[in-house]
């Protein structure tokens, strides 16, 4: 910091905080490094600033003109210097991610909250989209963390693969509920509900159906595990869901099973290959991979 502006900053704080002591204490120097500055002020502006009235400093009319002036750049400096201390202390900085639908309705909400907690400086850029563009999205630089389907799409992405089991929603009541596992032999020619003929999860789940010679009947499609599920709660069939999406659901109107054979959904956490990752977003990723695998282990014990 150069030495004017150090003079300046006494200056502001003396008349800030009142007196001497309290500009010492607020900066962290001495009474008489203080008076110093002050001192080295007034002889290099010619200006007289303070007028000494029983132990007191009073600002002269100059005195307020420059404080006036300086207020705002002074201000945005003590702004600067907790930021950089925030950044040391890794409090501040931006959090930047994209999910997909399932993650962002309320599994990564609740992961950002619990992240800024003790953050309370952190800025926060959170957005849901499908999975290729999230892929663009990180390798343009928009986004950091990008949770996402396979496959990739984009060159110069690292992916760290987490397996998902779904499970199989059908309506409550409905004849086939109390089996468990459900089948394809169960389900044959029961109408699903899938989530796009090329998503894994519907490929995955009609070569299921074909290998054990059942018919694999859509009667509907979503782009959503979400709309598919409220589908499926208006009894118009079943649907493969994965555990983010019912973890969050107010679980009436359907009931979950086990599918034999397992029907996974494969997530990627993206992030550029050619950019380091900011220290926040290693601190997240060091809070979300854990957490994203334990639900992968839950979703195993329930199916």
């Amino acid at each position: 910091m150069s030495t004017p502006f150090r003079q300046y900053q006494a200056f502001h704080a003396i008349i800030e905080r009142g007196t001497v002591t309290a500009a010492a204490e607020h900066l962290g120097i001495s009474q008489p490094a203080i008076s110093n500055l002050l001192a080295q002020l007034e002889r290099r502006t010619k200006l007289k600033l303070f007028e000494r009235t029983r132990g007191r400093l009073v600002p002269t009319p100059e005195a307020n003109v420059l404080f006036d002036e300086l207020d705002t750049v002074v201000r945005g400096l003590d702004h600067v210097n907790q930021a950089v201390v925030d950044l040391q202390n890794q409090r501040a900085g931006q959090l930047q991610v994209a999910t997909n639908h399932a993650l962002a309705f309320g599994f990564m909400p609740q992961e950002i909250a619990t992240f800024s907690r003790d953050r309370p400086n952190l800025t926060i850029a959170f957005q849901s989209q499908y999975s290729g563009k999230i892929q663009e999205w990180v390798a343009a630089g928009l986004f950091e963390i990008g949770i996402c389907e396979l496959p990739v799409r984009h060159e110069g992405l690292n992916a760290r693969r987490i397996v998902y089991e779904t499970l199989c929603a059908v309506p409550e009541g409905a004849e086939i509920a109390p089996s468990d596992p459900l089948t394809p032999a169960l389900l044959d020619d029961y109408p699903f509900i899938i989530m796009g003929a090329d998503h894994m999860v519907t490929r995955r789940t009609r070569e299921a159906f074909h290998s054990h010679g059942a018919t694999f009947r859509v009667r509907g499609h979503s782009d959503l595990f979400r709309n598919a599920l409220n589908l499926v709660k208006q009894g118009l069939g079943a649907a493969m869901i994965d555990p983010f999406t019912l973890s969050n659901d107010d679980g009436q109107g359907y009931v979950v099973r086990r599918f034999s054979p397992t029907i996974t959904l494969d997530i990627i956490i993206v992030t550029a290959r050619d950019r380091p990752l900011s220290s926040i977003g290693q601190q997240f990723l060091d809070q979300i991979i854990p957490r994203m695998e334990q639900v992968a282990g839950q979703s195993r014990q329930d199916g």
